[in-house]
C-alpha cells in the first residue's frame, strides 16, 4: 500500500501487511524529557492528590452529624473548659514564639552600577598601544596580554583608572583613594536617589573588593540582629596599585581581566519595603577551599624574579573552581531542588554504591528549581565549566558569555525580558534566579577560593 499525501508538513506511512511487525522504539518516539517533566509533577503535587480523598472523607462524615451532634459537642466543651482555654493560650503562645524567632525577610530593593567617564574607556587598541609606550613589557609579554584580551570575553567598553592612563602610569596611594572614592561615591549617590533613602538611616553598611555574594551574606546576617533597618553593600575593584609591571605570564592576566567598576546595593529588613523591592533572599550558600593548599596557592600576591609585585595565577585555578562548585552544589541541592530530583539523586546514590561503583552519578537537573542563571563573567573558562556541570542550554549562559554590548542586549531580552540602557542594567525578571558567583577574595598576601550562591525570588 502507498503513502498517504503529507498532512500539515507532515506524513503518513503505512506498511504493507507483509512487512514484519516490530515494536517501536520507544526511547526515539516519546521526548524522555517529557516523561521525566510528568514525573516531576507527579512527585510535586502527590500530597495535594493523597489529601482529595481525605477531605471527600471528612466532609462525608461531617455531612452526617445533626443537630444534636453539634449540641452534645458544645456540650463537651464547656465540661472541658479550662482544658479548652490552655490549649488554646498554649497554641497563641507557640505562634507568637514562631513569629518573633523566625529569620526575618531580607528583600533587595534596589542596586546601581558605576559607568565610568567617557575619558577612561579603554579599547583594545589603547590598551596595547599603552602598554607599548610603558616600556615594561617585551614582546612576547605584549603578544600574550593580546590573545588573553581577545579570548577573556572582555568588550571595547571597560575602563582603566585615571592613575594608569598616565605615562608613566601613576600608581600612588592618593591615586587609588580617587579611583576607590570616585567608584563608591559614584554608585552611591545614584542608589539614594532612585530609592530616595536618607543614607542616615543605613544601619549597615559593607564594602568588599569583587566579593559582592559573600557581602550580601554578611549583611544578610547582620540584618537578623538589627530590626527595621537598611543594609548597604559596595563591591569594587581597586586597579591602580595593583596593576602588574613585569613579564612573567602567570601574572599578567590580571592586567586583562580586571577593570574599572562598582555596584551598590540595598538590602532592608522592613516589611513596608517588600512591594517596591526587586528580589527577596532566600538562600545563600558559601563554600570556602582556602585549607586545601592548592586552594590557598592558586591565586596569590606575590613578587616575581625582579621584585616586582603581582598576582600569580596557578594553573589548578579551573580544577579548584570545580571542586569548590561540586562541594557547593551538593549543599545548595537539597534547599532548593524539588522532592522528584532529591529522589532520583538519592536513588542513583544508593544504587551506585550498593551494586556498580562505575555507574554515572544523576546530575540532578536545576532547571526546576531555576527559572534564570546569572553565572559570574570572570572568564569564558569559568562560564563553561558551568554549562558543562550544570548540563545547561546555551541560552541560559549566553548572557553571561557575551563579547559585546549588541549580543548581550539581545542575550538579555530575547531570554530574560530586561530590558536596559548603557548607564544601566535594568532587571525585570519574573521567576527564580540563581546568581552563582564564583570569587577569588583577595587579602594581603593571599586569595581564598570561594564559591556562593544566592537565591532570589521576584
Amino acid at each position: 500500500m502507498e503513502a498517504a499525501e503529507p498532512v500539515n508538513g507532515g506524513s503518513v506511512q503505512i506498511q504493507n501487511e507483509n512487512t514484519s511487525r516490530k515494536l517501536p522504539n520507544f526511547s526515539q518516539s516519546v521526548n524522555i524529557k517529557y516523561v521525566k517533566l510528568g514525573y516531576h509533577h507527579l512527585v510535586k503535587h502527590l500530597l495535594k492528590l493523597c489529601l482529595v480523598p481525605l477531605m471527600a472523607v471528612v466532609i462525608s462524615e461531617i455531612s452526617r452529624l445533626t443537630p444534636d451532634d453539634f449540641h452534645q459537642l458544645w456540650l463537651h466543651l464547656q465540661y472541658n473548659l479550662v482544658s479548652f482555654i490552655l490549649l488554646s493560650a498554649l497554641a497563641v503562645f507557640g505562634c507568637t514564639v514562631f513569629v518573633m524567632t523566625r529569620p526575618r525577610s531580607v528583600y533587595l530593593v534596589d542596586y546601581s552600577c558605576y559607568l565610568p567617564p567617557e575619558s577612561l574607556r579603554v579599547p583594545y587598541k589603547k590598551f596595547m598601544d599603552h602598554s607599548k609606550l610603558i616600556k615594561d613589557f617585551n614582546e612576547s609579554s605584549l603578544e600574550f596580554q593580546r590573545k588573553i584580551l581577545e579570548r577573556s570575553g572582555l568588550g571595547e567598553e571597560t575602563y582603566l583608572p585615571e592613575g594608569l592612563h598616565c605615562i608613566p602610569p601613576r600608581t600612588t596611594m592618593v591615586a587609588a583613594r580617587e579611583e576607590g572614592e570616585q567608584v563608591m561615591f559614584g554608585c552611591l549617590n545614584k542608589l539614594f536617589v532612585n530609592t530616595k533613602v536618607n543614607p542616615r538611616d543605613i544601619g549597615v553598611f559593607g564594602r568588599e573588593l569583587h566579593a559582592d555574594v559573600i557581602s550580601i551574606d554578611l549583611a544578610k546576617d547582620m540584618l537578623q540582629v538589627h530590626r527595621k533597618t537598611y543594609a548597604v553593600v559596595v563591591s569594587t575593584e581597586n586597579n591602580t596599585q595593583n596593576w602588574y609591571f613585569g613579564n612573567k605570564k602567570a601574572m599578567l592576566i590580571p592586567n586583562c581581566l580586571f577593570r574599572v567598576g562598582g555596584t551598590a546595593v540595598l538590602l532592608s529588613n522592613k516589611a513596608s519595603d517588600r512591594r517596591r523591592s526587586k528580589y527577596m533572599m532566600v538562600h545563600t550558600v558559601r563554600t570556602h577551599k582556602g585549607a586545601n593548599e592548592k586552594a590557598f596557592n592558586c591565586v596569590y600576591q606575590e613578587q616575581d624574579d625582579n621584585g616586582k609585585t603581582g598576582v600569580s595565577l596557578s594553573k589548578d585555578l579551573m580544577a579548584i573552581a570545580g571542586e569548590a562548585l561540586k562541594a557547593n552544589i551538593t549543599t545548595l541541592g537539597p534547599l532548593v531542588l524539588p522532592i522528584s530530583e532529591q529522589i532520583l539523586f538519592f536513588t542513583t546514590l544508593v544504587a551506585k554504591k550498593l551494586f556498580n561503583a562505575k555507574m554515572k552519578p544523576y546530575i540532578p537537573d536545576f532547571k526546576l528549581a531555576f527559572d534564570h542563571f546569572c553565572i559570574h563573567a570572570g572568564g569564558r573558562a569559568v562560564i563553561d565549566e558551568l554549562e558543562k556541570n550544570l548540563e545547561l542550554p546555551l541560552t541560559h549562559v549566553e548572557a553571561s558569555g557575551c563579547i559585546d554590548l549588541e549580543t548581550l542586549r539581545r542575550a538579555l531580552s530575547v531570554r530574560f525580558g530586561w530590558h536596559w540602557t548603557m548607564s544601566s542594567l535594568r532587571l525585570v525578571v519574573h521567576g527564580n534566579t540563581a546568581l552563582i558567583d564564583i570569587r577569588l577574595s583577595l587579602t594581603t598576601s593571599l586569595i581564598r577560593n570561594h564559591l556562593s550562591v544566592v537565591t532570589v525570588v521576584n
